[in-house]
């Protein structure tokens, strides 16, 4: 498990109680009330057969204390964060990884464990959101990721927020498909008009009493 508090690297800044909104979905900082799902999730076969990882086979005990000190372990190439409904209900995670400075590039990673969200527009709106927030508030020029060759749903998801296949990987007997999305090739997709220095994908602060839920 790896989470830990948001890097600064790159332009990315912590969201300290502040979200990135898209029109489905909010991101933002992971806490310790994720701790059920996010262990359902990962003991979740069909999920880790999809995330191309490990069942978890160990106690929600034992997890729930990696969990806890986790998340108060900064860890400074990485950028994870929660995906919500609009009404606060937390149904996925998404985390900008791998951030390299001098290269100005991430790798985005994203998972929709609440099936109910499945197939609605919710990841897709999420990828958006990490998009946006990239390349309109952080120094990043380039996004990339990997993708199993099999997944098919997650490559046309991908493909729809403007990422392109750009090479194969072989790792630990899985296939993937690597896409990548590059700042240039994202603002010919949008308005030119619009200023490059603001952030379309709203941050706005929570309301009051919003804490932990």
């Amino acid at each position: 498990m790896r989470l830990g508090k948001s890097c600064t690297l790159a332009g990315f800044k912590p969201l300290r109680g502040a979200v990135i909104s898209g029109s489905k979905v909010r991101l933002r900082d992971k806490k310790l009330s994720d701790v059920r799902n996010d262990y359902r999730w990962q003991a979740d076969p069909e999920l880790a057969r999809l995330d191309a990882a490990p069942v978890l086979i160990m106690s929600f005990s034992l997890y729930l204390l990696d969990y806890a000190a986790a998340l108060h372990q900064s860890q400074l190439n990485r950028f994870p964060m929660a995906v919500e409904t609009i009404d606060g209900k937390h149904i996925g995670n998404c985390t900008f990884y791998d951030i390299d400075e001098k290269k100005e590039q991430a790798q985005l990673g994203i998972m929709i464990g609440n099936r109910d969200y499945w197939d609605k527009g919710y990841g897709a709106d999420a990828v958006r959101a990490m998009v946006d927030h990239a390349f309109r508030s952080t120094k990043i020029r380039r996004l990339y990721l990997k993708t199993l060759d099999s997944n098919s749903r997650a490559q046309q998801c991908f493909t729809n927020c403007g990422f392109q296949a750009f090479g194969r990987l072989r790792r630990n007997s899985y296939n993937f498909t690597l896409m990548e999305l590059k700042r240039e090739n994202w603002e010919k997709q949008n308005d030119p008009s619009f200023p490059r220095n603001l952030s379309r994908t709203t941050i706005r602060e929570r309301e009051s009493g919003g804490g932990e839920k």
